[in-house]
C-alpha cells in the first residue's frame, strides 16, 4: 500500500507515533488509509448537509476494514457569489481545490479517496484530482436540494429568485410575491434544482462510473443519499484492494460517453470547460472537435428546469441517470458499454432499470432531434463559443440583431435594469473571459433578467464570460479568443449586425474585414488592476475552448 511510506519499518516510528495522536489504533495501523476529501460549508446550501455524510462514508470505510481521515477543502456557492466581484473566484477555485487535494493526498500517501462535492466547480475539481492522482477514488455528489412551493407554485432557485426580480422590475408580481418567491425557493439542502452545472456534473460522473448508482439524482436530505454514501465508504475500501483507479475508468470512450449524455441532457453549458479540463489531467485526446461532432449526431431525450417544469426530483423519480443509461446503451451505437467504481458493467447495473418515458423520452422518440447544447463557430468566435440549445425556443434558432456593447457584467446589468435593451437587440458583454475577468464570471443575473423582462425570445447574448446552467434564452457564452487577446468581440461597436444561426451552427459579425483590421489597429487590451490568486490566475489560465485550464 501505498501508506507503507508512511508507516511501515522502524524508521517510521515517529509518523506511526503522530499517526496515533490522531487517534488511530494499534490495530488499524496497517489498514488502508482512506482520505475524506470533504467539501463541507455552512456558506453554501449545497454543501451544509455534508457532516452527516461524513460520517456515513467514515462508517462504511471502517465497516470495509480501512482507516478514514477526513479533510477540508474550499467550496464556492455560485448563486451567492453570482453578479459581484466574487464570481471572479469560482471558476479558478476549481483549479485550487484540486491542488489541494492532489497535495493532502500525496503528502500523507494516502491508498484511497472519497471526494465528498456537490456545487458547480467541486465536483469538477475533485474528477480533476482523481485523474491527476490516480489512486483508488469515489466521489460522493451530496444531492439536489428539495422543490420549492408557494401557492401550489412549483419554484426553483432560477425561477424562484433571479427571474422573480425580472417579474418585479417589469410589474408582472410585487413586492409582496417577490419576498414570498424569495423564502419559498430554496427549502432543504442541497443543489440547485433544475438541470444546472452542479447537477450536470454529478450526473456526468456517475455517468463515468466514478460514483454509485443513483448518487446524482438521490435528494441531500434522503435516506437514499446517505445509504450512498456508507455504501461509498465500503466500496472505496474494495476499490484499494484490488487497485482499480479513476484512469481505469476515465478513458477516451469514456470522456465520449460523458460528452454524448451531456447533449442527450441538455446540460449545463459549463461542462464543456470541465469535461475538457479533465481530458487534459487525464492526458486524453479529447478537444473541442469531439463536442462539435457528436453535437450534429445525437438528441435530447431528456429536459429539466431550466428548459422545462421537471426538476431533479422529477428526473429521480423516472429512473435517474440509471434510466437515461438504459436508453443511451441501447440506442446510440457511440455510447460504450463501462465498468466503473461499482466493478459492474454498465449494461448489467440498467437492464432492468425502471425508465418512466414522459420524463426520459425512448432515442426514437426525442424532445427534438438537435441535442441540448452546441458549438457555434464565425469571424466573431473561430475557435468556438457553446450555446445551450435546450434553453432556445425554436422559432429563434436564427436571430439577426443590433449590438449594444458593455466591457463589464455590471454595465449591461444596469442598462438592463433602466430597460435601455429592446426587441432586436444583442447584448454584447466583453472582457469577462478567464484572463481579461479574470476568472469567467457567470452571466445568470442578466440573462435572468432578460427573460423575466420578457425578453427571452426577442433578444439574444453573447459573452466571453460563462453562463449558469439555469440561463435561458438565445446566449452564447465561452466566445474565442476572448476580448483580452483581441479577439473579434472586443472589435464590436453598438449598431453592428449580428447573426446567430443554431442550424448552422454560426456566429458572425456582419462587419467587413478591412473595416475590422482597421479597429484592431487601435484596439489595446484591458489593464487588468487584480493582485494575488487572481492575478497569477490571469496571468496562467488558457482559453476556454481548452478548458481553461492553468
Amino acid at each position: 500500500m501505498r501508506s507503507d511510506n508512511i508507516k511501515s519499518g522502524i524508521a517510521r516510528t515517529p509518523h506511526r507515533s503522530l499517526l496515533m495522536a490522531t487517534g488511530v489504533s494499534k490495530k488499524n495501523i496497517d489498514a488502508p488509509y482512506i482520505g475524506i476529501a470533504s467539501s463541507f460549508s455552512d456558506l453554501v446550501p449545497g454543501h451544509i448537509g455534508m457532516r452527516d455524510l461524513e460520517r456515513q462514508i467514515e462508517k462504511g470505510i471502517h465497516s470495509g476494514g480501512g482507516q478514514a481521515f477526513i479533510f477540508g477543502v474550499p467550496a464556492v456557492c455560485d448563486g451567492i457569489a453570482m453578479g459581484h466581484e466574487g464570481m471572479r473566484y469560482s471558476l479558478p477555485s476549481r483549479d485550487l481545490i484540486a491542488d489541494c487535494i492532489e497535495t493532502v493526498a500525496n503528502a500523507h500517501q494516502l491508498d484511497g479517496l472519497v471526494l465528498l462535492s456537490n456545487c458547480d466547480k467541486i465536483t469538477p475539481a475533485m474528477l480533476i484530482a482523481s485523474a491527476r492522482l490516480n489512486i483508488p477514488t469515489i466521489i460522493v455528489t451530496a444531492g439536489p436540494m428539495l422543490d420549492g412551493e408557494s401557492k401550489c407554485e412549483k419554484l426553483t432557485m432560477i425561477r424562484g429568485s433571479f427571474e422573480a426580480v425580472g417579474k418585479y422590475r417589469d410589474g408582472v408580481i410585487d413586492k409582496e410575491r417577490l419576498a414570498e418567491l424569495e423564502e419559498a425557493s430554496c427549502p432543504s439542502a442541497g443543489s440547485c434544482q433544475g438541470l444546472y452545472t452542479a447537477n450536470t456534473m454529478a450526473c456526468l460522473t456517475e455517468i463515468m462510473g466514478m460514483s454509485l448508482p443513483f448518487c446524482a439524482t438521490s435528494a441531500a436530505v434522503s435516506s437514499h443519499k446517505r445509504r450512498i454514501a456508507f455504501e461509498s465508504g465500503l466500496q472505496i475500501v474494495e476499490l484499494v484492494r484490488k487497485n482499480k483507479c479513476p484512469l481505469d475508468i476515465i478513458t477516451k470512450d469514456n470522456l465520449r460517453n460523458a460528452i454524448i449524455a451531456d447533449l442527450a441532457m441538455g446540460g449545463s453549458t459549463n461542462s464543456f470547460l470541465h469535461l475538457l479540463a479533465l481530458a487534459n489531467a487525464a492526458n486524453i485526446d479529447i478537444s473541442i472537435d469531439d463536442f462539435e461532432e457528436l453535437s450534429h449526431k445525437i438528441h435530447q431525450v431528456l429536459k429539466l428546469e431550466p428548459s422545462s417544469d421537471y426538476t431533479m426530483y422529477d428526473f429521480y423519480q423516472a429512473g435517474g441517470v440509471t434510466g437515461l443509461l438504459k436508453v443511451l446503451l441501447h440506442d446510440i451505437k457511440e455510447f460504450k458499454d463501462i465498468e466503473g467504481v461499482t466493478l459492474k458493467k454498465t449494461s448489467e447495473l440498467t437492464q432492468n432499470a425502471y425508465v418512466d418515458n414522459k420524463i426520459i423520452h425512448n432515442y426514437s422518440e426525442p424532445f427534438t432531434t438537435k441535442p441540448g447544447l452546441g458549438i457555434l463557430k464565425g469571424n466573431i468566435a473561430p475557435d468556438g463559443s457553446v450555446i445551450k440549445i435546450s434553453a432556445v425556443d425554436e422559432s429563434c434558432y436564427e436571430f439577426t440583431g443590433k449590438a449594444k456593447c458593455f466591457d463589464s457584467e455590471e454595465e449591461a446589468m444596469q442598462a438592463l435594469e433602466n430597460k435601455k435593451i429592446e426587441e432586436g437587440d444583442v447584448v454584447v458583454i466583453r472582457y469577462e473571459g478567464p484572463k481579461g475577468g479574470p476568472g469567467m464570471r457567470e452571466m445568470l443575473a442578466p440573462t435572468s433578467l432578460l427573460v423575466g423582462l420578457g425578453l427571452g425570445t426577442k433578444a439574444a447574448l453573447i459573452t466571453d464570460g460563462r453562463f449558469s446552467g439555469g440561463t435561458r434564452g438565445i446566449c452564447v457564452g465561452h466566445i474565442c479568443p476572448e476580448a483580452q487577446d483581441g479577439g473579434t468581440i472586443a472589435l464590436i461597436e453598438d449598431g453592428d449586425i449580428i447573426e446567430i444561426d443554431i442550424n448552422k451552427r454560426t456566429l458572425n459579425l456582419k462587419v467587413e474585414d478591412k473595416i475590422l483590421e482597421e479597429r484592431k489597429k487601435n484596439w489595446k487590451p484591458k489593464d487588468i488592476n487584480t493582485t494575488g490568486y487572481l492575478a497569477k490566475y490571469s496571468r496562467t489560465v488558457q482559453d476556454a475552448s481548452h478548458g481553461a485550464i492553468v
